[in-house]
């Protein structure tokens, strides 16, 4: 049946997943890298949607501004229940035409496809629990899986809910209408209503513009969108050079078209929980000696333009896509875990400043991202480059040195992995931000760092802020992940203004 419109059921607070609600509506928690909502932007691209909002419906106007790429129309829940919004959303659908109506926690399977013939079809869920069912054309109130209302119902018009209340239960109401559906399994959808359920995704070491394989010991990494394909270019152009080069802390490389590299045998270092001191100083003295030794290889002239877009261009770029997206962006100052913060969008001529004061006399091969994301131990003890970069500013394979060293102090003193993998607490409180992110346990090996990079400081820890500031909407998909970073970012900032 030919199918336009898509009404989402977004008002929901999501109660049950706990601190991942604080801060944001239940259908922008990220599932696979993405948020809930977006797997149906992503699934039907070209429909036109009318979102239901009600908590924190603020936050959800300001991150669809910034961030969806379809037709949607937001309208304000005026009632409470599942029931509530879904008059005013009937309003945006014309007469005589079908639509979708859905929760927008619901993730439909890739093969799920709206059946051809028309009528109106109910959602069985077939794959996890449901407090109501629906048997012998019937509505129950009996938990069930195999019957289970999913929460997805197709109708051929808007006239079949005619009389629907402000306020209530959608799926009560059915029952007191005696409405009766065609079944549609939903075998393969997946639902997220309980925290314990989610934690058991684990995180996603791919962006969502990534899609990786693997062929026995061979792995596959292939771009899947435009960014992602831009970025396999570079990442393909730089594993060659690095080869021409005799870098050999690197996988084996057997194809770049996709590419093709050796599963290494071992793990990121922040995956290695329970190295000795002695053990982590073996292992940075190992990375700062890759790196030197990388970067050693061949030294080109600098290019100004390229630090400025690399430090300041990019930087205020991507801040300038969430200032209303950030709660406190209106203030001068921001207070973060206890200390008054300049906010960078008023201050961002004195951090323009600071980074013209930045010196590089050359510009050398380097990686371009190298966190303990991207930095795996084989065996244990090897380190390992991967996820190279690529380019820096407008410059391809070469860049400042000392940005290699920010991304490294980045992972050492500033936790970045665990923040990847949102290992991170975030509280917006009246007054202010508490951040806590758990920690890497590198922190105590900040001055050794410093000592064994033979870099400065004060260069580092501003670029370390920067970069945090950078993460912002390169983490997008996460509203606490963008402002996270954003906070973060202004806390070490403040450091070196």
């Amino acid at each position: 049946m030919a199918l336009e419109y898509i009404i989402v059921q977004a008002g929901g607070k999501g109660t049950r997943l706990e601190h991942l609600t604080t801060n944001k509506p239940k259908a922008l928690v990220p599932v696979e890298n993405l948020p809930m909502l977006f797997h149906l932007f992503r699934k039907y691209p070209d429909k036109r949607f009318v979102i239901i909002a009600d908590y924190k419906k603020d936050v959800l106007r300001e991150y669809l501004e910034g961030f969806a790429n379809v037709k949607y129309q937001v309208v304000d829940a005026s009632g409470t229940g599942t029931c509530a919004g879904i008059n005013q959303a009937l309003k945006l659908i014309p007469d005589s035409h079908s639509f979708m109506l859905v929760w927008s926690d619901l993730i439909l399977p890739n093969d799920f496809q709206v059946p051809e013939e028309d009528d109106n079809y109910i959602g069985i869920s077939q794959t996890f629990s449901c407090r109501w069912s629906y048997v012998n054309e019937s509505f129950i109130e009996e938990r069930s899986v195999e019957h289970g209302v999913a929460g997805l119902f197709i109708f051929r018009d808007k006239s079949y809910l005619s009389g629907l209340p402000e306020s209530g239960e959608l799926v009560r109401w059915m029952q007191g209408q005696g409405m009766r559906f065609a079944e549609l399994g939903l075998a393969g959808t997946k639902e997220f209503g309980l925290l314990s359920e989610y934690m058991q995704l684990g995180q996603e070491k791919c962006r969502p513009f990534n899609r990786m394989s693997y062929e026995g010991d061979v792995l596959i990494k292939e771009g899947i969108d435009d960014q992602g394909k831009k970025l396999a270019r570079l990442e393909k152009n730089w594993y060659e050079a690095a080869i021409t080069k005799g870098v050999t802390n690197i996988p084996k490389i057997y194809g770049t078209d996709p590419l093709r590299m050796e599963k290494v045998k071992g793990a990121n270092i922040y995956e290695y929980a329970d190295l000795t001191l002695g053990e982590k100083r073996e292992i940075l003295r190992k990375l700062t000696s890759t790196l030197k030794n990388l970067h050693q290889l061949e030294r080109v002239p600098v290019d100004s333009f390229s630090i400025k877009e690399a430090y300041y261009g990019k930087t205020i770029d991507r801040l300038s896509k969430i200032r209303d997206l950030i709660p406190f962006s209106d203030r001068r100052t921001i207070m973060v875990n206890g200390r008054e913060c300049r906010n960078v969008f008023f201050y961002k001529r004195e951090l323009e400043r600071k980074l013209d004061e930045l010196k590089c006399d050359h510009y050398a091969f380097i990686h371009g991202d190298c966190t303990f994301s991207n930095l795996m131990l084989r065996d244990g003890k090897e380190p390992i480059l991967i996820d190279p970069r690529g380019y820096f500013g407008y410059t391809e394979l070469y860049g400042d040195p000392n940005y290699d060293w920010a991304k490294l102090y980045y992972s050492v003193v500033g936790n970045y992995d665990r923040f990847n993998l949102k290992d991170f607490r975030l509280n917006i409180g009246d007054d202010g931000i508490t951040l806590s992110i758990r920690s890497n346990q590198w922190e105590e090996l900040e001055n050794e760092f410093f000592a064994l990079s033979n870099t400065d400081p004060q260069t580092i820890k501003l670029l370390h802020a920067v970069i945090w500031l950078s993460l912002t909407t390169y983490a997008w998909q996460d509203y606490d992940s963008i402002c996270g970073a954003f906070y973060n970012g202004l806390y070490y900032l403040e450091e070196v203004l």
